[in-house]
């Protein structure tokens, strides 16, 4: 598997997770303490969907091409407003370009927040860096954010957001993001943790949530969105989220935001899972 963000910006999982993200960072920000957010494979930042990486697979097209196009019934709209108005200029622009979440991050966050970026990929970091570096809330790190995010919890902030994005390019990728998940957990009960994965099958992404209960991580989320029939050795049709700790009213938020999703964005055998792993 490898799902580099250059390659699929815009895509029907970055909507997902970028809506998911946009409503916890709305939620963060809806009081005054200051919060952190803390990425562990933030990539680029930007995204030019004509570039020779998403313009080679076009799957924005089926992603933020489709949701642009969209008429958003009136239980939704609140809900997803703040996404497309973030999104709308980047799409609409010369050329389309997309952000990614270290970009819904700085436009979202406020003056007292701080935000801790990790990029690996010398030519991601170096666009990272270009597009974020003059920024004095953000601190930029060429690293490899497993291991990085050891060292940031738990931050000064009791509040915030750890966020797990990973290409999933090693066979032992989800033990690696299960283990961090974990840590992340122990060290910072406070903070909200949010990892995303790709669904090949779905046994592995049930292991995943049945790992996390069984070493005792507590108030666990699981969100999933369908596009399609889900095969091994296909186009991704299936994505999820791992949410600890999810801001109170998210569950419901999901309940409205995934039917309509998989509606909009589906075809075929679409379909979403929401389920609350651990509710204690």
């Amino acid at each position: 598997m490898n799902y580099r963000h250059e390659f699929h910006a815009g895509n029907f999982a970055d909507v997902f997770k970028h809506i998911v993200l946009t409503r916890i960072l709305q939620h963060l920000g809806a009081k005054p303490a200051p919060f952190r957010v803390i990425e562990t494979h933030a990539g680029s930042g930007f995204y030019d969907l004509l570039g020779p990486e998403a313009g080679k697979t076009a799957e924005w097209r089926g992603g933020i091409g489709k949701l642009m196009a969209a008429s958003l019934v009136p239980e939704v709209q609140p809900l997803i407003a703040p996404y497309l108005q973030l999104m709308a200029p980047l799409i609409e622009g010369e050329p389309p370009r997309y952000g990614g979440s270290p970009w819904i991050a700085k436009t979202l966050l406020r003056r007292q927040d701080k935000m801790l970026f990790c990029e690996l990929h010398p030519d991601a970091f170096a666009n990272l860096r270009a597009n974020f570096g003059n920024d004095a809330r953000i601190k930029l790190f060429q690293t490899d954010g497993y291991a990085r995010l050891k060292a940031f919890l738990p931050p000064a902030e009791r509040r915030g957001l750890v966020l797990i994005d990973p290409p999933f390019e090693a066979a032992d990728e989800f033990a690696k993001a299960a283990e961090a998940v974990e840590h992340a957990w122990r060290k910072w009960m406070t903070g909200i943790i949010m990892l995303w994965y790709p669904v090949k099958d779905a046994g592995t992404s049930a292991a995943l949530a049945a790992h996390l209960l069984e070493r005792g991580v507590k108030r666990v989320l699981r969100l999933e969105l369908q596009t399609g029939r889900p095969a091994p050795q296909g186009p991704l049709a299936r994505c999820g989220l791992i949410l600890v700790n999810p801001p109170f009213r998210l569950d419901a938020e999901a309940e409205i935001l995934l039917p309509w999703l998989s509606g909009v964005l589906g075809a075929g055998e679409a379909g979403f899972l929401i389920e609350r792993v651990s509710g204690e």
